[in-house]
Order: C-alpha cells, then sequence, then structure tokens
C-alpha cells in the first residue's frame, strides 16, 4: 500500500483485525490499540525513538502481538491545515512502515489531539508528572478513536 488510502478504502482494508494508533514525535512514539470490533481505543505505551531499526522492531513487537490488520498515524497539520516540517516527517516516517509491514495506513489529523488527551487526564486527576509520562500514548488514543469513530459512521452507511 503505498498511496494514501481514504477513511472508506481503509475501512474496507481492515474490517477483520485489531489497528495500531501511532502519534510520532521526535523523541517518542506513542502507541495506542483497538481490538477487532474497532470500539474503544486503548493507550498502550510508548517507543523512545532511537535508530529507524529499531523503532520498526519495536513496532513489529506490537503489530505482531496485536495481531494488527492497519496502522492509524497521527498527521501534524497547522491549525489552518496546512502541512508543514514535522507533517513532511511523517510521511516519510509512513513510507518506511508501509515498507516494513505492508499494512494499510490512513493519516488522521492530529491537531489538538495532545490537548484533549491533557485535558481527559486533568479531569480524570492524572498529576503533571504521571501525565507527562503517558500523554504520547493518550494522544495515540485520541487520535486512533476519532479513525474507529468515523470508520464505524462508514459501516453503518453501508
Amino acid at each position: 500500500m503505498k498511496h494514501r488510502l481514504s477513511p472508506e478504502q481503509f475501512a474496507e482494508a481492515v474490517c477483520n483485525g485489531a489497528l495500531i494508533g501511532l502519534d510520532p514525535g521526535t523523541k517518542t512514539i506513542g502507541v495506542a490499540v483497538c481490538d477487532e470490533r474497532h470500539s474503544l481505543a486503548s493507550p498502550l505505551g510508548t517507543v523512545r525513538r532511537t535508530k529507524l531499526t529499531r523503532d520498526l522492531e519495536a513496532l513489529r513487537s506490537i503489530i505482531t502481538e496485536r495481531a494488527a490488520s492497519g496502522i492509524v498515524v497521527g498527521l501534524p497539520l497547522h491549525m489552518n491545515g496546512d502541512a508543514g516540517r514535522r507533517a513532511q516527517s511523517v510521511r516519510a516516517f509512513v513510507r518506511n512502515l508501509e515498507d516494513a509491514f505492508g499494512l494499510p495506513v490512513l493519516y488522521w489529523d492530529e491537531r489538538l489531539s495532545s490537548f484533549t488527551a491533557e485535558e481527559s487526564m486533568k479531569e480524570a486527576g492524572i498529576g503533571y508528572s504521571k501525565r507527562a509520562d503517558i500523554i504520547d500514548s493518550a494522544a495515540a488514543a485520541v487520535i486512533l478513536q476519532g479513525a474507529i469513530d468515523r470508520l464505524s459512521e462508514i459501516a453503518q452507511s453501508a
């Protein structure tokens, strides 16, 4: 899969399998998962970025363990919707994911995902130091939940 899939194409490609959500940053990759029913995204943890080969091996372990059928990747856009350097970096990372795993990938607009995750954790009474440790995986869960909500809408309209 070397092209950008629409949510409809992605839904068709991943109808029977767990999904992995990724929030790729410069130092870590936040990881979230959902089961094959695509009902609820849960934060899983983070992969500390080192070398690309090691990063991909850590992700391969998660993808294999979860029997993932697809990957949702947060695409960092500016608030006006323009793509900047970080978006270019994520697209390059996705090309490596596609080459390494051959799974369908869906880009998902990640604007405000970290803010949403942070606010949810504050409301849940999670302290600042604990939030700092889990913000990336919580943001990945926000990204993945947005995507699976859209996939559910697609399935209901079919």
